[in-house]
């Protein structure tokens, strides 16, 4: 229709888009500081003429106003999908680094309570007692020294047994979190389908879905898609974990019981993908969070076990066997000093002598108290260079990490930057915005006001002769 009245009608349509725009800026405005909030951009549409030719007439209209066609959130998927994956790295990379450096503190070392330490001591007092073999207090202390030596090494073992207690705990929690948030995601999938089809906005439910998706790349490393339907595809290991409104749920099948205690060997898992029980083997290792934990509970923590348990078999086994060398006060053929179960080293470690009396200080038989198999001993105490390796080694591990979780955050901060300057919320940007809505819908009720006195004078001034 062309006309007056048309006119009235293309002027309407700017006054109902600009206040849509309005709307806009100030949700936009509202939610400045919201965690997951992507600002909201309003489409314009022309609404053009009939582009459909009549039979015995043509259109005399040159164009019917605006429209808002939609609203659109300020993303990218490509920059979205890095945003997940470098996310899955950092939590992986940072939650291990944490894991490593509280076991890098339960070592106590350099320091005066760790176990090199306790060998130095223990050197220290067996040559003291070389040079006075008939000193009970001597005797007392050496024997001290080597109980000192068992504490502090069962110590230390206590405290990586206590952390791969923690991490096992963890790992049973973020299981737990990762199977919710994915059961979430499958329903946020379910609301935006239908949604979408009812003609609804879906904006918001869009925010939730990507945080969501974050959420599930920290805890586990998953990749996620976004489909043409607006529902969020997520596969772990190649395997569908969210696929439309269907979550599949992890379980936990190795090394790791339901109550938290350790079942012997490698971290496994399987994907439920109906929840009927009907389970198939996950390929491939979880990142994120997981990923860093099963690192931790697999690799890092048996490795350093392994390694302390070595040394304290060695430690005993060298002064053991120079210990039955030499004879105790009584001229009685030394024994073990120490003893251990080849099955569990550290748990059994101890020292077997309780008297004095009986450590084998003498080299010679019949009860002469020339201290030398006390030197042979002090010297027997040859595993500090084995135990430094093990601690330096864990030591640049620790380091290590440390390095690529810095690394790795200098590129999420970018990548963070880059898709924070796409969505979020500039209150200099939406102030031009607003200004720039009121500034059309005011020109926008000037052209009515105009069209009303034009209709006025064709109305009721029209013939009119003065």
């Amino acid at each position: 229709m062309a006309g007056s009245f048309a006119s009235i009608n293309t002027a309407l349509t700017a006054l109902r888009y600009q206040q849509v725009a309005l709307d806009v800026a100030s949700t936009n405005v509202a939610n400045v500081g919201t965690d997951g909030y992507v600002r909201r951009r309003v489409v314009g549409e022309t609404l053009g003429a009939a582009s459909s030719p009549a039979v015995w007439s043509r259109s005399l209209e040159t164009g019917s106003g605006v429209q808002a066609a939609r609203v659109d959130r300020m993303t990218d998927a490509l920059l979205d999908s890095r945003v997940r994956r470098e996310h899955g790295r950092q939590t992986y990379l940072d939650s291990r680094a944490e894991a490593l450096a509280r076991v890098e503190t339960g070592l106590a070392e350099p320091g005066p309570s760790g176990v090199a330490a306790a060998l130095s001591d223990l050197r220290a007092t067996l040559n003291d007692l070389g040079n006075a073999p008939g000193s009970d207090a001597a005797r007392s202390q050496a024997l001290s020294a080597a109980a000192s030596v068992v504490d502090t090494v069962r110590l230390q073992a206590a405290h990586l047994s206590d952390e791969a207690s923690d991490q096992r705990s963890h790992l049973l929690a973020s299981v737990v979190e990762a199977n919710s948030v994915a059961t979430e995601l499958a329903a946020t999938n379910r609301t935006i389908a239908a949604a979408l089809g009812g003609g609804s906005d879906t904006t918001t439910l869009m925010d939730e879905r990507d945080a969501l998706a974050l959420r599930l790349a920290e805890l586990t490393g998953a990749r996620g898609t976004v489909r043409a339907d607006g529902s969020m595809y997520v596969e772990l290991g190649g395997q569908a974990l969210v696929d439309g409104n269907s979550a599949a749920q992890l379980v936990v099948t190795g090394g790791v019981a339901a109550d938290g205690s350790a079942t012997g060997g490698p971290v496994t898992f399987d994907l439920d993908p109906d929840t009927t029980g009907a389970t198939t083997a996950l390929t491939g290792t979880p990142g994120g969070d997981l990923g860093a934990t099963i690192n931790v509970l697999d690799d890092v923590l048996p490795s350093y076990i392994s390694g302390l348990a070595a040394v304290a078999k060695d430690l005993a086994d060298h002064v053991n066997a120079q210990h039955q060398l030499g004879y105790d006060a009584n001229g009685v053929a030394g024994g073990k000093l120490f003893d251990y179960d080849p099955t569990d080293v550290l748990g059994t470690f101890g020292v077997v002598i309780a008297d004095a009396s009986k450590l084998a200080v003498s080299a010679l038989p019949g009860g002469v108290k020339d201290g030398n198999n006390a030197t042979a001993l002090a010297a027997a105490v040859d595993v500090d260079d084995q135990y430094q390796r093990l601690v330096n080694g864990f030591g640049s591990t620790v380091a290590s990490a440390r390095q690529m979780a810095t690394n790795q955050q200098a590129l999420t901060d970018q990548v963070d930057s880059a898709r924070e300057q796409l969505t979020g919320v500039s209150l200099d940007e939406e102030t031009v915005n607003m200004v720039s809505a009121q500034r059309a819908y005011e020109a926008a009720a000037r052209v009515m006001t105009t069209l009303d006195s034009v209709l006025d004078t064709l109305i009721n001034r029209t013939g009119l002769v003065r």
